[in-house]
């Protein structure tokens, strides 16, 4: 697993997932702390390409050794690319949590909810 990190280059979302917001677009994924809290992640089923996702619901489910556990979007949009190598590596997200261990890319539908996020030294600050 990797150590604990939280890139500045991110944006968080309070539920433990993050997102990589350029161009209208966003790389979304879990936070070391979630993969970290779930333990060895065992199974990741990918939503379709082409649905929607709401902010602050989820979207889709992470299992790991102990827990199946809800992801939540952190932004709104339509679903336009998923990581369709955690279906036979789901481990990556553990190993990867900001790399190779995304799990969808979203088009935006309302960039404006970006604001509600925290940048990574609010979000480190509520881990405490």
């Amino acid at each position: 697993m990797s150590d604990a990190s939280y890139p500045d280059d991110l944006l968080y979302h309070p539920e433990h997932d993050w997102a990589r917001v350029q161009d209208g677009a966003a790389t979304f994924g879990i936070t070391w702390f979630a993969q970290d809290a779930l333990g060895e992640v065992v199974f990741f089923e990918p939503p379709d390409v082409g649905s929607t996702v709401t902010k602050d619901e989820p979207y889709t489910e992470v299992e790991s050794v102990k827990a199946v556990s809800d992801v939540i979007a952190p932004l709104s949009g339509e679903i336009v690319e998923v990581n369709n190598g955690l279906a036979e590596n789901p481990e990556t997200i553990n190993d990867e949590p900001y790399g190779k261990g995304w799990l969808v890319k979203v088009k935006l539908s309302d960039p404006d909810e970006v604001s509600s996020l925290l940048d990574a030294a609010a979000y480190r600050a509520s881990l405490i």
